[in-house]
């Protein structure tokens, strides 16, 4: 998208400092953080900061809260969405709106060559440019 003359890029409106939770962590762990950080999405990495997964509020619904399960026991691996749709950071916005859009999904992580996350946008980062 261009806004006068400029164009702006995922990394031009990601968000930086993403928190991300490990698969072994608990269901129960990555709420009350996203819960305390006001988000809607939680990436999943390993040891190496690799993106191996990432878990929504929509994954809490339908793969804990309807399944009956203890989100204190269960384990983001077992619930999490793997290897989710990324984006680099230097595609235009427009690239992430559409993507978006075509997986209805309201964030995509953002990560470097070798898969390693270094942000997440989100519908209301592009949305936030736009207004």
């Amino acid at each position: 998208m261009t806004y006068g003359t400029i164009k702006y890029r995922v990394r031009d409106v990601m968000t930086t400092s993403v928190v991300a939770v490990k698969p072994e962590s608990t269901v129960w762990e990555a709420v009350v953080k996203m819960d305390k950080l006001g988000v809607g999405a939680m990436p999943v990495i390993n040891d190496e900061g690799k993106l191996v997964g990432i878990f929504t509020e929509r994954d809490l619904l339908r793969r804990v809260v309807a399944k009956r399960r203890d989100p204190e026991t269960t384990r983001i691996r077992e619930v999490m969405t793997p290897n989710p749709v990324t984006i680099g950071p230097d595609e235009p916005i427009e690239t992430a709106r559409r993507l978006m859009a075509k997986i209805k999904a309201r964030h995509l992580p953002v990560v470097d060559e070798e898969g390693r996350l270094i942000g997440i946008i989100s519908i209301k980062d592009i949305e936030y440019v736009e207004a």
